[in-house]
């Protein structure tokens, strides 16, 4: 219901526009012509390359939902349809959770090296194939198509890095307490994975998860979001193409309780790993606890960016730019709050916002686009009481602040001053492009004001003092902290968050962990000949 209602809404934004004289009504019909046409275009391209994926894949089979029903995918930016993807329940998560667990014992007895290599086929073939999964993250979640590009070489490199990393599960010997005892320890599978994924990176947050949980031997059900199942179903696709055998590999979508209820209470599922709201993950590892699975969860951010008066001015912009504006700040580590020294705050507040004024915002397949549609109504309705609830308050507006005039769930790259604490954009997620400017005295004050909260995933700091540099980022009850940089992700380094930002890292050699079980083995009797 919520899904049809958005696309209600959003195909009705184009007409919105169109009142004020019949000069605005021919731009904005011709801008959404354009939109249209190209988006539909690229559809078309999709659908016969076989990218395009509508069923679900259980068992290695590409199938339809048991009673035939579907789900609209919408286009953000237009409101248009995408496809009608196969809408799946409790029925069809079940037979997906058989499939991987009858495909764990082959898919694990495998050597790791033979592991690696259908990992690094898959690769080969997502970056074969980046410009295509590129514009249907596009057509699905609205970024531009550079980004989305880009989001491709950033899923695909988790995938290429669990290749390698599958070799070098490493067990360990003890010394023994007796000398007629060997004590050995083990890293093994955990088992069947439940794979819980969101729509801001259709392909990056799925390919984080399957990657080293296939290579260190488990099999995986994947829940991709609702909104945008389509780049989950293609991946799925090139992995089949690869050799990822019948089952050690199964995406179901539609029905988001019924499927979630599966996995959790279903004894085969010894794992879930999922990205999401804070809310949501306190309420899935509540339900794996009567099964007691192993839980992974990167939940909610509200990163600060701190700004302190001896950073380089333009390192401080182009990193919080980049922090914040990224996928229109729909990511669980853009800068939720600006935090600026007293002394640079006004400095920094106007080179800023004429940085952000420089951001275009358009349909993503449009060249020149920074900035795409949010993906939602519901998303911008958000944003709206968020911003309305900062103004009422005594924050002012520099820039934006309102819908964008293209409609749809387009709003405008916003920058607002002398927001305070008791604001809710102070302490909870925006999730859009509005960028919230806090002031603070000292280094304490920062410290102080960043910690404020329940969220610890990512943090910004910005100073050309390396002392000061160690100092704050020691301080911060974060898990992951840029210093003079605004995109610290990468597929080498631990990703997680502390506080109720989540458990457990994805990424890097730590990532494996995540599907491993120890297991103890004491050799006895060994000194008879």
């Amino acid at each position: 219901m919520v899904i049809g209602a958005a696309a209600l809404v959003a195909i009705g934004g184009c007409r919105k526009l169109v009142s004020s004289s019949h000069t605005s009504l021919l731009l904005v019909s011709s801008q959404c012509r354009q939109m249209s046409t190209d988006a539909q275009s690229v559809s078309e391209k999709l659908r016969s390359s076989g990218l395009l994926r509508t069923q679900g894949l259980i068992g290695g089979r590409w199938i339809d939902s048991y009673d035939k029903k579907t789900i609209k995918v919408n286009n953000p930016a237009t409101g248009e349809i995408v496809a009608d993807v196969a809408c799946m329940g409790t029925k069809e998560t079940n037979d997906a959770i058989a499939s991987s667990y009858e495909a764990f014992t082959s898919w694990s007895r495998l050597t790791a090296g033979e592991r690696s290599k259908v990992l690094r086929r898959w690769y080969d073939l997502l970056i074969a194939h980046k410009e295509e999964l590129g514009q249907l993250i596009t057509l699905e979640q609205g970024k531009p198509l550079k980004e989305a590009i880009g989001e491709v070489a950033y899923g695909a490199s988790f995938i290429e890095y669990y290749a390698e990393e599958a070799k070098r599960v490493y067990g360990d010997i003890i010394p023994p307490n007796l000398s007629d005892r060997r004590l050995l320890v083990l890293k093994q599978p955990i088992g069947v994975v439940g794979a819980i994924t969101p729509w801001n990176f259709p392909l990056a947050m799925i390919t984080r998860k399957v990657g080293p949980a296939l290579a260190s031997g488990c099999t995986v059900v994947v829940k991709p979001s609702e909104l945008t199942p389509l780049t989950a179903l293609a991946a799925a696709e090139l992995a089949l193409q690869a050799g990822v055998p019948p089952g050690a590999l199964n995406v179901v979508m539609g029905n988001a309780p019924e499927i979630g209820d599966a996995l959790l209470t279903s004894p085969k599922v010894r794992k879930i790993t999922f990205t999401g709201s804070t809310a949501v993950g306190k309420k899935l590892m509540a339900a794996a606890a009567p099964t007691v699975k192993k839980v992974s969860l990167e939940l909610g951010g509200n990163a600060p960016s701190i700004v302190f008066d001896d950073a380089d001015l333009d390192v401080a912009v182009k990193g919080t730019l980049a922090a914040k504006f990224r996928n229109s700040g729909q990511t669980c580590v853009c800068a939720n709050r600006v935090l600026v020294q007293d002394g640079i705050y006004d400095k920094f507040a106007e080179a800023f916002s004429e940085a952000v004024q420089k951001l275009e915002v358009g349909d993503g397949f449009k060249e020149g686009t920074t900035q795409g549609p949010l993906i939602n109504d519901a998303a911008v309705q958000k944003v709206e009481s968020f911003v309305q609830d900062a103004v009422s308050k005594g924050a002012k507006i520099l820039l934006g602040g309102k819908r964008h005039s293209l409609g749809m769930t387009f709003y405008e790259p916003t920058v607002i001053r002398d927001v305070s604490s008791d604001m809710i954009m102070s302490k909870e997620e925006i999730f859009g492009p509005v960028a919230p400017l806090i002031r603070f005295k000292t280094e304490e004050d920062a410290i102080r004001i960043a910690n404020d909260t329940i969220a610890g995933l990512a943090a910004y700091i910005f100073t050309n003092s390396v002392q000061r540099s160690w100092r704050v980022f020691e301080a911060l009850e974060y898990g992951l902290v840029g210093v003079n940089e605004g995109l610290i992700s990468t597929e080498v380094a631990p990703f997680g968050g502390v506080k109720q930002s989540g458990l457990g890292r994805e990424g890097s050699k730590y990532g494996m962990d995540e599907y491993l079980e120890i297991k103890y083995v004491c050799l006895g009797d060994m000194n008879r000949h």
